[in-house]
């Protein structure tokens, strides 16, 4: 009898069931090391059961080890799916399919996250360059990754949130903005190398120090252009040039390295570096949300150790001081084609090396895309640029310089260069003033040419731009006389005395010769001063800035809908039925816009000199000095009624 009993609990003490149950205890009293122990015994023994993968994915939770967790996990689901007991397989159902159901929604996911990012991308722990789907399957063999599968199989639904966090923060990455030297690591120099390991020579430095940097701030990813783009894939070019400024809004952080400012540098250097008279970093510190600028070893610009130099107060003044760029667009800039001639004076004075690259640097700052299209010349690209920003905007300040005109069209300025100098600024009526000119105005003018032209301007088209042809809106002024002043200018510019229906004499200088005026010329093409209309003038509301239907009040049970409605204001032309207008009277706000309108057109005025072409078009005769006209006499509102919509060449 005793050794029966002795050899059946030898015989217990060495089969799967012991070895369970002791895991179990184990588990219990938080021994992970030795219930694991334990597991790998039952499974040792009966390899087809579920229970010692139970018991393993236990003990490897228990003990931190997330990764080898789950692989134990899904084991054990492959052994109850397989198992031929159909109790056991009832089992299965107690674990929902949440592993395949993440690893559904994690990669859609992870291409969102991606959606705004480079499309190469420099490991800052590894040192080497990934693409898209390096960069996922780097994912996929992380702690990260295996944590974020088993959080979803022991704790429920998926949580999409925590999901979109764990992607947000393993794939933030970092840019670099820098002034290209001569001689930069490019793609094929360390595409399938470790960056680390560049002889640390030259810019192989710097590439080196940007990751390190990169890598100690706890970030993984980096992009520098000198090797994360392929120069020579024009479409990889093209796609980059047009999502760079995507690529620095959307980054972590854009670490600004400013190679000719010396460590100990004080307030100023930042300001005279050579990164500030480059064309592609305009973008680069309007974009990002948190900028870092470095001095050239690698130390932070004034000792400043805040974790984003755009709440630097006197980093923002130097960079507001030296660039024109007002401190509320450095810190928060939004891209767009609102003031257009402004954004543009701030690239006027910058430099790049291809010459095409001045107006694609700005695609991004003006949120336009067009192809990039390197050998088209300055002419062309800005000449695009411009033509994109007043077809879709209407807004022609663009227009306003002096210089040499644009073989693009005559209307665009040959170099962007011409906007530096700042429009010539224009008197405009205090409210007092128009109160007295309107008032002088009534007395003179009747109400129905005031609304005549009024309604005139209203209804001519807004500009329009395609093919390198504009058509613009204007008020014409016929030259009738033209003298050329000799001597003043040398050879190098022509001065004339100039006489125009309805506007006061006024000299001109311009490069070109007006040789349509020369005596005993046969053919006189017509030549017009011109004022570029704009709607502006007219004071009629801006629907853009009206709030949506998503923000009307609430209504009450006392109120009704058309509470919430006011009466359309009817223009100048167009009263309804059985109104008074109808009978001969005249809305009272509507006359005074009328002659407020022409109070306007009343004052000097920035003109252009365009001359008519052999094919009823027109091109504009470019001028060194701003044209200031003004007409004679406001009162004499027949001058003002020569409304044309001119095709300028």
């Amino acid at each position: 009898m005793k050794n029966t009993l002795s050899a059946a609990i030898q015989l217990y003490s060495s089969s799967d069931s012991y070895f369970a149950h002791r895991s179990k205890v184990k588990l219990e009293q938080s021994l992970y090391l030795e219930a694991l122990s334990d597991a790998e015994k039952v499974i040792e023994l009966n390899p087809s059961s579920h229970l010692g993968y139970e018991l393993k994915h236990a003990a490897l939770h228990g003990a931190q080890r997330s990764d080898c967790a789950i692989e134990a996990f899904k084991i054990m689901l492959s052994k109850l799916d397989n198992d031929p007991d159909t109790q056991i397989q009832k089992l299965r159902q107690h674990y929902p399919n949440r592993i395949e159901l993440l690893e559904g929604a994690v990669r859609p996911a992870i291409q969102a996250q991606l959606e705004n990012a480079p499309l190469r991308l420099i490991n800052t722990s590894t040192g080497r360059l990934c693409n898209r789907d390096a960069q996922i399957n780097a994912f996929m063999e992380t702690t990260e990754y295996k944590e974020l599968l088993y959080s979803s199989v022991m704790h429920g639904p998926l949580q999409m949130q925590h999901i979109q966090e764990a992607l947000a923060y393993y794939f933030s990455w970092v840019m670099l903005s820098h002034r290209w030297e001569a001689k930069e690591p490019l793609l094929h120099e360390v595409h399938d190398k470790v960056i680390y390991d560049l002889d640390p020579v030259g810019t192989n430095v710097k590439l080196q120090k940007f990751c390190k940097v990169a890598r100690n701030a706890g970030y993984r990813w980096a992009w520098s252009d000198t090797c994360c783009i392929d120069q020579n894939n024009s479409a990889e070019l093209q796609e980059s040039v047009i999502s760079m400024f995507v690529w620095y809004h959307y980054s972590a952080l854009t670490i600004i390295y400013l190679s000719d400012v010396p460590p100990s540098s004080k307030s100023g250097a930042l300001a005279n570096s050579i990164w500030n008279t480059r064309g592609w970093t305009v973008q680069e510190f309007l974009a990002p949300t948190n900028v870092l600028f470095y001095q050239a070893n690698w130390t932070l610009y004034l000792d400043d150790r805040s974790r984003n130099h755009k709440e630097s107060v006197s980093i923002m003044q130097e960079l507001e001081d030296a660039t024109g760029i007002n401190a509320r667009a450095l810190v928060a800039f939004h891209p767009g084609m609102g003031n257009a001639r402004e954004k543009l004076r701030w690239a006027s004075t910058r430099v790049t090396t291809l010459q095409e690259d001045i107006a694609y640097s700005l695609f991004g700052i003006f949120g336009v895309h067009l192809p990039v299209i390197y050998g088209e010349k300055r002419h062309n690209a800005l000449g695009r640029l411009l033509q994109e920003i007043i077809a879709h905007s209407g807004d022609i300040t663009a227009l306003y310089w002096v210089g040499q005109s644009s073989n693009f069209n005559s209307c665009l300025p040959a170099d962007i260069s011409a906007y530096n100098i700042l429009p010539h600024t224009l008197p405009s009526l205090s409210t007092h003033e128009m109160q007295t000119s309107v008032a002088a105005l009534r007395k003179t003018v009747t109400v129905e040419s005031a609304s005549k032209l009024y309604i005139l301007l209203e209804n001519i088209s807004v500009p329009r731009f395609a093919n390198a042809r504009l058509q613009l809106p204007c008020i014409a002024f016929p030259l009738t006389e033209v003298r050329w002043r000799p001597g003043q200018y040398g050879d190098q510019c022509f001065t004339y005395d100039v006489k125009a229906n309805g506007l006061h004499d006024l000299s001109i200088t311009a490069e070109d010769q007006l040789v349509q005026f020369w005596p005993g010329k046969p053919v006189r093409r017509t030549v017009l001063l011109i004022r570029p209309w704009t709607r502006d003038l007219l004071e009629l509301p801006d629907f853009a800035e009206l709030p949506d239907f998503a923000e009307l009040p609430d209504i009450d049970d006392e109120s009704s809908v058309e509470d919430y409605w006011s009466v359309p204001e009817f223009p100048l032309h167009d009263s309804p039925p059985g109104s008074p207008r109808e009978h001969g009277s005249v809305n009272s706000e509507s006359s005074d816009r009328a002659f407020r309108l022409i109070a306007h057109l009343g004052q000097p005025f920035s003109a252009f000199l365009v001359a008519q072409q052999r094919g009823g078009e027109y091109r504009r005769i470019a001028s060194d000095n701003n044209i200031i006209a003004q007409v004679k006499d406001a009162t004499s509102v027949n001058d003002m009624m020569d409304v044309r919509m001119l095709e300028i060449l």
